[in-house]
């Protein structure tokens, strides 16, 4: 399915306590492993009879009911899944990260997006706000 132009971000805060009838049937558990509140989203497409909307997280694809998402009204982040990225600033003693950006947090309170990114097929525990962050 081709992208809207421009892409709609947002947030999608489902928790099981909601139910599974906001998630399609084929994708309950993934998206229940993936833990989706406080993540920001790609919304990518909806079906005509606006039943379901297809929301993009990573390399994963999810139908989940249009009610629960939450468009978030901004420009690209700085950083989306996928791109090549490397710490400005490493720790003192410590080598510089470099790695693939795997996850994307918003915080609703900054309206701001932090990284988290794998470096040789590691998930590293840290995560980056976009200004220790340069693409590579």
């Amino acid at each position: 399915m081709p992208r809207p132009k421009p892409v709609i971000y947002g947030l999608y805060p489902w928790t099981p306590d909601y139910g599974f009838r906001y998630i399609h049937p084929a994708n309950r558990r993934s998206f229940e492993w993936l833990e989706p509140v406080g993540k920001l989203f790609e919304k990518i497409a909806e079906d005509e009879e606006g039943e379901w909307i297809t929301l993009r997280y990573d390399e994963q694809q999810f139908l989940v009911r249009p009610e629960l998402f939450r468009e978030l009204h901004l420009r690209r982040p700085a950083f989306s899944f996928g791109d090549a990225v490397e710490e400005v600033q490493p720790e003192p003693g410590r080598y510089r990260h470099f790695g693939v950006v795997s996850d994307v947090f918003w915080d609703e309170q900054s309206d701001t997006a932090s990284y988290q990114i794998v470096e040789r097929k590691r998930k590293l525990p840290r995560i980056f706000r976009a200004d220790e962050l340069r693409p590579d």
